[in-house]
């Protein structure tokens, strides 16, 4: 999942064999150098020049149909130090990338950095200005959310099977459907590595924070001897955007929880309880209230959507006003809606039921739930709940990447211990999968984004020095909040 700023192989063989790259230089007979101008009219990043390349909808046919894919440069402030290129991704999937280096630059991407390369954004296929899709989402399925409803009872998984095959059978019939097969992380990949070449590089160093984590640890693992330094913020485990890692958003929250419970207690302004316990007990007594008799439109399943999504960054303040006003059945101060949502959460759609074969029985997501509601009462019967993924009209076209440890140790993964987007424990697999090719560096604070994004020096100072210098840490570090 993308926050802007508060805030994404026995098989790598295999994946690159059931749609093999093409060498680079054939590949580069059949792009055109990039051709750089201004960016689209609704990009307001004038440090920004903008392009596009040709690339094939379907890769197992080359020379089939293709569209434009949507590129950014942030052109290195040194180009007589310029070490090469730096591919971004902001994470998602759905997230547009094309500002995405203005953004960096908004944030103070050290000078070290700007000097050594080219800062590359893009739009990924199915987003934004890259053949953008959709599933004609109706009002209220764009302010549902990520999520599926929280599922009290056997009776609430069964309605949200139809609300969500109700979605799929949408996705489906779109003007757009046509692309359904190839909305995925695998042939975003591939994707980037058509720009490595457009761009005349022979490797390209990477920046991928949440969702982008692990279209990262994808590319890396297809194409090892393409990738310069690779940097991995907040770490999605090893199988991406699956039924795991929906599941694991409820084990982030748990996660993440006990800091805010911490804030509100010791501000008692907010009336939420003088002790952890009782900010604790406030959640659930809200939760209940609300699902009987919604304040201002907002029940029990948004007030657990808006408790997620808030506690991505550190801004407590907010939520603890908005659980007050709740309190006292008084209207929540609107927070900003992206103007893209349909774009942004069909494209998700796309890719993630694109990428992995979902449980297609609701008893499935019923026995997933009684082990949910359990485990992780705040969030887990509304993650484990049934996704359109579950009446997708296609089976995937292809594999998993399955995301090894066979190529160079260049990776640098960094993750705070408390993330609610990309759990540590996802973090863990995705750091064991990589073996020796990655070091972990682990931040003791919570949130969901960590470098340029918090202020931990540490972190900061070691991702720097990585794709500055190519200094990277001997072993796994550990960072203190």
């Amino acid at each position: 999942m993308r926050r802007t700023l508060s805030i994404t192989l026995a098989a790598a063989a295999l994946a690159a064999a059931v749609v093999p790259a093409a060498s680079a230089s054939t590949e580069a007979t059949s792009l055109n150098s990039v051709a750089w101008g201004p960016c689209p009219a609704d990009v307001t990043a004038p440090d920004l020049q903008c392009s596009t390349i040709k690339v094939p909808v379907d890769y197992r046919k080359p020379d089939g149909p293709k569209f434009d894919l949507a590129i950014s440069r942030l052109p290195s402030t040194n180009p007589a130090h310029r070490r090469g290129v730096l591919l971004t991704n902001p994470g998602g999937p759905g997230g547009e990338g094309l500002d995405y280096p203005h953004i960096l630059n908004i944030i103070k991407l050290p000078a070290s950095v700007r000097d050594a390369y080219d800062v590359i954004g893009f739009d990924p296929r199915g987003v934004g200005h890259s053949a953008p899709v959709t599933c004609d989402l109706t009002a209220e399925q764009k302010a549902f959310g990520n999520f599926p409803r929280y599922a009290h009872n056997q009776a609430d998984v069964t309605k949200a099977a139809e609300e969500a095959k109700t979605l799929a059978t949408q996705c489906a019939t779109s003007k757009t459907a046509s692309m359904l097969p190839y909305i995925t992380t695998a042939n975003s990949a591939r994707d980037m590595d058509r720009i490595r070449v457009a761009l005349g590089e022979q490797k390209v160093s990477y920046l991928g924070y949440s969702y982008g984590t692990y279209l990262g640890a994808v590319y890396t693992t297809m194409f090892p001897e393409r990738s310069d330094r690779i940097v991995l913020d907040s770490n999605m485990g090893p199988g991406g955007y699956d039924f795991t890692a929906m599941r694991n958003f409820a084990l982030g929250l748990q996660d993440r929880f006990p800091d805010f419970a911490k804030f509100a207690a010791a501000n008692p302004q907010y009336g939420l309880g003088s002790t952890t316990e009782q900010v604790t007990a406030k959640f659930y007594e809200l939760a209940a209230r609300l699902k009987k008799a919604p304040v201002h439109g907002i029940d029990d399943n948004a007030f657990r959507g808006l408790t997620f999504g808030n506690l991505y960054g550190s801004d407590y303040a907010y939520l603890a006003g908005a659980w007050h006003d709740l309190d006292t059945n008084q209207p929540v101060s609107p927070q900003p809606v992206p103007p893209n949502l349909d774009n942004l959460s069909s494209s998700r759609l796309y890719t993630i039921c694109g990428d992995s074969r979902w449980p297609r029985t609701i008893p499935a997501y019923q026995a997933a739930i009684a082990v949910d509601r359990v485990r992780y009462p705040m969030l887990g019967a509304s993650t484990a709940n049934v996704s359109p993924c579950a009446y997708w009209p296609s089976d995937p076209v292809e594999p998993p990447v399955r995301i090894g440890d066979r190529g160079p140790s260049n990776v640098l993964m960094v993750q705070n211990l408390r993330d609610p987007g990309t759990p540590l424990a996802g973090a863990l697999k995705t750091r064991q999968a990589l073996g020796n090719r990655a070091r972990m560096v682990t931040v003791d604070q919570g949130g969901h984004g960590v470098y340029l994004i918090t202020r931990n020096q540490c972190a900061n100072d070691t991702v720097t020095a990585f794709l500055a210098n190519g200094q990277r840490p001997a072993h796994d570090l550990a960072c203190a909040g």
